[in-house]
């Protein structure tokens, strides 16, 4: 089997997702080449395991100070000329198009008529999960964005629905410092954040951001360019996690049983989706803005019991290989089967 997979980039969550699909996929030793998109080549970093792949430009949302510019994000996509890019992608070769929420190979596959699946969170949002906030345009943009012809999502619960558990691989630390605290908001401004922890000099805080503060830093926040080891070593360590609403973080936060405290990207459906299932199963603390007051009380909270996840991306690779594309439910029962769900999780469906 010879497979085509493309990969959204604007985030980190969905290459993460496709680590664990690679590994699992190069143990079986099938033929996969990687295609990502959504942010410049030059930015993209630690990408060994995905051997000799490809860069598009695609489709990305554009941020300014933790929300998400409509304006901008519509005349940036124009300006790309992703129509070029899904003319020029010859998938014809593949057995089989594997997708996560990339347009690019998403829509060359569906006009040459190649088989496609995605595999993402996104595709869980098409099912009645918990949501809030959306639109006729995030509708719009779930469908069509990155069309496939079998959709498989990961959520953190099943709600009821056939889909999958997160991707989820991470290394447990020996000991863990309750008093660190590990910082992702990549949608902030730099000096925002860094004046938010100023006052809680009685914690330890390792902030991962592209943009350095202006200002002097004090001696409790550390701050770091993106390095996969350096923030997978914190977050192992660290007490809490405090991020944006995205899901394959706050995947790993639960299998690690870290606290959460989350600040979705504004106008951004998916992040506002996580929140609302963040806050049905009582698995995180949320904040719309940067809020002082949240921070001091989620601070003092306990953490909770972690949950563990199975090998979902060898259970996934293996039934791809069967070929039985079209029955998902009982891959989906099956992994279901292996988790334990927090006591107050049980219920919600």
């Amino acid at each position: 089997m010879k497979i085509l997979y493309g990969v959204q980039g604007t985030g980190n969550g969905h290459i993460s997702r496709a680590r664990v699909m690679a590994k699992a996929m190069k143990n079986r030793n099938i033929e996969v080449d990687f295609l990502f998109s959504g942010r410049p080549e030059e930015h993209y970093f630690d990408m060994q395991e995905f051997g000799d792949y490809q860069v598009r430009k695609g489709l990305s949302f554009v941020t300014e100070s933790g929300r998400i510019n409509l304006l901008k994000t519509a005349q940036n996509s124009v300006s790309r000329s992703i129509f070029n890019e899904v003319k020029q992608l010859d998938v014809r070769d593949y057995d089989l198009v594997l997708n996560d929420f990339e347009p690019v190979t998403a829509w060359a596959a569906k006009q040459q008529g190649v088989k496609s699946i995605s595999i993402s969170h996104q595709a869980a949002l098409q099912y009645p999960v918990p949501k809030q906030g959306g639109s006729w345009l995030d509708e719009v943009i779930l469908n069509h964005f990155a069309p496939t012809d079998i959709a498989l999502g990961c959520h953190w619960h099943h709600f009821g629905c056939p889909i999958l558990p997160p991707f989820v691989e991470v290394d447990e630390a020996s000991s863990q410092f309750c008093h660190q605290i590990l910082v992702y908001l990549p949608f902030e401004n730099a000096d925002d954040i860094a004046e938010f922890l100023k006052p809680f000099d009685d914690y330890q805080f390792f902030v991962y951001h592209s943009v350095k503060p202006i200002k002097p830093l004090p001696e409790h926040i550390q701050w770091h360019g993106f390095s996969r080891d350096g923030f997978k070593q914190h977050l192992s360590q660290c007490g809490g996690v405090m991020a944006n609403a995205g899901f394959e973080l706050a995947s790993e936060a639960m299998a690690l049983g870290k606290k959460l405290l989350v600040k979705p990207l504004i106008g951004q459906f998916e992040q506002s989706a996580n929140v609302a299932a963040l806050e049905l199963l009582a698995a995180a603390d949320c904040m719309q803005t940067l809020d002082n007051a949240k921070l001091t009380r989620w601070l003092k909270a306990p953490s909770p019991e972690a949950i563990h996840y199975p090998k979902v991306g060898d259970a996934l690779v293996d039934w791809l290989t069967i070929g039985e594309w079209q029955q998902p439910q009982q891959l989906c029962d099956q992994l279901w089967s292996q988790v334990e769900l927090p006591e107050n999780w049980r219920k919600r469906q």
